[in-house]
């Protein structure tokens, strides 16, 4: 037991190399609901407060990143303003993808709904963030972030896709959406929706591995799409349940024919 305490201990020394997963989650959240005061509780009353809220949360970017032994070759004063420049550009666009949730959704009555309710909204919105970091290469956080979302949304956005605007995600529970995977402006995916690679073998690490999805494309339940050569042209509908690895046409129509049959089950009564 005495080596197995030891190996605990050391473990123990080795997770204070970085920030908490908590703290950091808890520092996206907070910028988060500095955007969107829906999610928040706590309203500010002056453009002054809003100023020195983003001070502190600048600050406490920094502070996380300096108290990472992973990032200790990055320019964290760099990082922390290129990150805070870009969300004014990452702010406009979770309101495009906002406003593509209440467009596309007739159960949605006003953009405010989608934000304070929305687990697509979350999911995207924390990956946003995630992605600029990911582009400055700052270690681990990105992939917290975005586990964070999945944890609570059951969305699996990995921090490295790229996505482009006005981005609706319908119900989305159980979708996923791989580390290369590139989509399109205009584009709708159902809960389900697999985006992923055709093997998993750690030599493709680095290599495109995941599809790539044009402009106005809608992807319904279940649709699985797989491998780094797949290209689902622009305008095209993917039904729900497909399995796809190979690429597909623009304005192209995809759906699965199933074999149904009803059996008349009626007893006398």
């Amino acid at each position: 037991m005495e080596k197995f305490y030891s190996t605990l201990f050391a473990r123990q020394q080795a997770a204070n190399d970085m920030p908490s997963n908590v703290r950091i989650w808890e520092w996206a959240r907070d910028v988060f609901r500095l955007m969107f005061p829906e999610r928040n509780s706590k309203k500010l009353l002056t453009v002054e407060a809003v100023k020195a809220t983003f001070t502190i949360l600048e600050n406490e970017l920094y502070d996380l990143l300096l108290n990472s032994k992973d990032c200790i070759g990055c320019d964290h004063r760099e990082i922390v303003q290129r990150f805070f420049e870009n969300l004014p550009h990452i702010y406009h666009l979770m309101l495009e993808d906002a406003q593509a949730m209440l467009d596309g959704d007739p159960a949605a009555n006003n953009l405010s709904e989608v934000i304070r309710t929305y687990p697509g909204f979350l999911a995207i919105c924390m990956y946003r963030m995630a992605h600029q970091l990911w582009l400055d290469r700052v270690p681990l956080f990105p992939r917290i972030l975005t586990e964070y979302a999945h944890e609570r949304t059951g969305i699996d956005i990995h921090p490295g896709a790229t996505i482009g605007r006005h981005f609706h995600i319908d119900h989305g529970t159980g979708l996923v959406i791989g580390e290369t995977a590139v989509i399109g402006d205009h584009v709708k995916l159902y809960q389900g929706v697999t985006l992923g690679a055709l093997s998993v073998d750690k030599v493709l690490a680095g290599q495109r591995r995941h599809p790539i999805i044009e402009d106005h494309v809608i992807i319904y339940a279940g649709a699985t799409i797989l491998g780094g050569n797949t290209r689902i042209g622009h305008h095209s509908v993917i039904g729900g349940n497909v399995w796809i690895t190979s690429s597909v046409p623009p304005d192209t129509t995809v759906f699965h024919k199933p074999q149904i049959q009803f059996i008349h089950s009626k007893v006398d009564r």
